[in-house]
């Protein structure tokens, strides 16, 4: 039996098995998709998950790590408290 009988011809899953959901954006850390999204993933049409997969790039750099500013964030900010 050949295995291309249990090929589908559909977008893979962005998921990486990183299945956390951040607090302030509601968003996978892993997949960067919503819940909705990972909930509705399987009965969505392709062109729904094409437009998902299109935004994920943007949806990563809201999940960025943001620097606070080091040292010099610390120095100013103390520097400021005490004028």
């Amino acid at each position: 039996m050949s295995d291309e009988v249990w090929k589908r011809a559909e977008i893979e899953s962005p998921c990486v098995k990183v299945c956390v959901i951040h607090p302030e954006t509601r968003l996978c850390i892993g997949c960067h998709r919503s819940i909705d999204e990972i909930g509705r993933w399987s009965a969505m049409t392709p062109a729904e998950r094409r437009a998902v997969m299109a935004e994920l790039p943007a949806r990563a750099a809201l999940l960025a790590p943001r620097r606070r500013g080091g040292r010099r964030g610390r120095l100013a900010r103390d520097c400021a408290a005490n004028d």
